[in-house]
């Protein structure tokens, strides 16, 4: 009778381990619901969740990868607010943080697109991409 949770709890440690070693993605990076978020509300038009490569142009992306976003700001303590504000409100044009690394100037205003809540939920998770 104990054999059976044990042998259980064994494969499921070991069904683990083998997916570990072939996912790269964190499980939020898989989180459908958000993807599904940020596809509805535009975002994905211009960001992607993991770094992309050059446009077929040889220009950068359009906009950084949600992941970076989360490395850059990850000891940022003001970091939240930061991009809640960024998302609903676009980002300054003379603020350049981005400069080289994407094609886009600034961010426009999404408040139109998204609600505050929605997007509060969106950086939630996006801060929580960080590898």
């Amino acid at each position: 009778m104990l054999l059976r949770p044990l042998l259980s709890r064994i494969a499921m440690l070991l069904a683990g381990a083998a997916l570990a070693g072939t996912v790269q993605a964190t499980p939020a990076e898989n989180d459908a619901a958000m993807i599904r978020l940020a596809t509805d509300s535009g975002c994905m038009r211009c960001h992607s969740v993991l770094p992309a490569p050059k446009r077929a142009d040889g220009l950068p992306p359009i906009a950084p990868a949600w992941r970076d976003i989360a490395i850059k700001y990850r000891d940022d303590v003001r970091a939240h607010d930061t991009l809640v504000r960024t998302v609903l409100d676009g980002s300054d044009p003379k603020r350049r943080h981005w400069a080289g690394k994407v094609g886009a100037e600034a961010m426009p205003p999404n408040a139109d697109a998204l609600s505050a809540e929605d997007a509060r939920v969106l950086v939630d998770w996006i801060l929580v991409l960080v590898p």
